[in-house]
């Protein structure tokens, strides 16, 4: 009963907020995620500029201590937070690898907090626990440490969240992963961002955000052409298949609180235009 109660709010919220958005959807700064953009952070001045001047104020990081040399740029977090300040532009999330808040995760907070970050994000619970093919003891360990992980960025006055690829899309004794955590993670201390390409794999965006009021905060946006069987090759927002209406509309239900455009720089322009129009 109270599952259905829940539903039955979440539909009356997605009816009464179907014509209260505006462009910049949510009413929420545009934002993009670096990974695909970063070859073009050595140079992380030039690179903010350039964002910047796109309508972009809100950068997703990827931390160089787990990430590695191609983010060694964003090493320094008081003159990365700096030079966001001189472009106008903030980061209030940035993802981290398992493998450093396993082995180092208090530096790892010590950056984020550093530069502003609110929001520490992992992209897959897979290292260590099965990767994309995980048995169910493997997803119930995963959960288990990561609720761990959590409770300490919970005590640093941090917020941790969890990303889907590979391993939360699998299937699990004829279940999907991704479902599975929803019940294993805590909900006081992990929330999701949602990563829209994986409706490549049947999960849609709007029906998560429904199914769990609340239990997300992010969304990583890309398009997708799904008129072909076989391959659907990413696209610009609103050339492809996902209905970012319906998207944005249910996003508030699910409780998100940022997004952030994650393409090509070609496609990231073109996408950020397009949300700078979109009216929900």
């Amino acid at each position: 009963m109270q599952k259905a109660a829940a539903g039955c709010g979440a539909a009356g919220l997605l009816a009464g907020s179907a014509t209260s958005l505006e462009a910049n959807p949510l009413r929420l700064p545009i934002g993009s995620q670096v990974w695909p953009l970063r070859s073009m952070l050595k140079d992380f001045p030039a690179f903010c500029q350039r964002i910047a001047g796109i309508g972009v104020t809100r950068l997703e990081l990827c931390s160089p201590i787990g990430y590695g040399a191609e983010f060694s740029s964003l090493a320094n977090a008081k003159e990365v937070r700096k030079i966001l300040s001189d472009h106008g532009l903030k980061s209030e999330s940035s993802h981290f690898s398992m493998a450093e808040l396993r082995h180092s995760q208090e530096k790892s907070i010590e950056w984020a907090k550093e530069i502003g970050i609110t929001q520490m994000i992992t992209a897959s619970l897979g290292d260590g626990n099965g990767g994309n093919n995980p048995a169910l003891d493997q997803v119930k360990k995963a959960a288990d440490e990561y609720n761990r992980i959590a409770d300490v960025a919970a005590k640093a006055g941090l917020h941790q969240g969890l990303h889907n690829e590979g391993f939360e899309i699998s299937m699990v004794d004829g279940k999907r992963t991704y479902d599975l955590l929803f019940d294993l993670l805590d909900p006081k201390l992990v929330k999701f961002q949602f990563q829209m390409s994986t409706i490549t794999a049947g999960l849609v965006a709007a029906d998560y955000f429904t199914r769990y009021p609340g239990r997300f905060y992010s969304m990583h946006l890309q398009d997708v052409d799904m008129s072909h069987d076989g391959q659907h090759p990413q696209v610009a927002l609103g050339q492809g298949g996902i209905d970012w209406v319906k998207t944005f509309t249910a996003a508030k239900v699910g409780g998100v609180k940022n997004y952030f455009v994650e393409q090509n720089w070609e496609l990231t322009q073109q996408s950020v235009a397009y949300l700078k129009k979109l009216r929900v």
